[in-house]
């Protein structure tokens, strides 16, 4: 089984630290963000995971080698420009063999990559998104009302959303809809596959999983991976 891992972003939102440190080799605990990421696809069948980076590369490719110690091929393909959150697939399209999955580089998340990814094969869907239900607190009473007559008030109600979870299942399909040394975001991609009618999964996680894109997110991490 094949995967990508995004990790050429910049870190910017998470200045002073990713001034030094690429933000996916973040600690937490013993180990950094992206190892625990490719420890965690290699228990889940994993064996080959292409690395896209640009930020840093070279800082990447040296903490982590080839992949040998974490029982994995590792394989780096640099961007020379920003290539957004698809772009960097037109540059491997020749080496990826099969279904794989893709995550973003600073992703944490217990989700059983094995489950998600027969989910993929079992449908016949060129794209699956994981998606996340988050729930965040509304800081005003929200109000129900009639005219000029107040109904009921509920004080500082927490909102769910169901929003993109930075882990997606992919069939060499998506190649077709992907332009080459081009920015191309998911955004992109799915506005792309819907305009031409093409369906596209969605598979809810309901396992752990936190965005580690600020600095409050990174704090909450290290204190509650390493206990789960």
């Amino acid at each position: 089984m094949q995967a990508i891992i995004l990790a050429g972003g910049l870190g910017s939102r998470l200045k002073p630290f990713t001034e030094v440190v690429p933000k996916p080799l973040l600690p937490l605990g013993e180990k950094s963000i992206l190892e625990i990421q490719i420890e965690r696809l290699r228990d889940h069948g994993v064996t080959q995971i292409f690395l896209a980076v640009n930020y840093k590369a070279d800082y990447i490719e040296s903490f982590l080698g080839n992949g040998e110690r974490y029982g994995v091929e590792l394989i780096y393909s640099r961007e020379s420009k920003a290539l957004g959150t698809c772009g960097p697939l037109s540059l491997i399209r020749d080496q990826i063999t099969g279904p794989f999955v893709m995550m973003n580089g600073d992703i944490l998340t217990k989700l059983d990559f094995s489950r998600f990814y027969q989910f993929g094969c079992d449908k016949d869907f060129a794209l699956t998104v994981g998606t996340k239900i988050i729930t965040t607190p509304f800081r005003f009473g929200d109000v129900k009302s009639s005219e000029d007559q107040l109904l009921s008030v509920t004080e500082k109600p927490e909102l769910n959303f169901e929003i993109m979870a930075g882990i997606y299942f992919m069939t060499p399909k998506v190649f077709d809809y992907i332009p080459e040394d081009t920015y191309f975001g998911m955004d992109n991609l799915i506005t792309t596959l819907l305009a031409q009618g093409q369906p596209i999964g969605r598979y809810l996680i309901r396992e752990y999983w936190v965005d580690i894109g600020m600095i409050e997110d990174y704090e909450k991490a290290k204190k509650e991976y390493p206990l789960l």
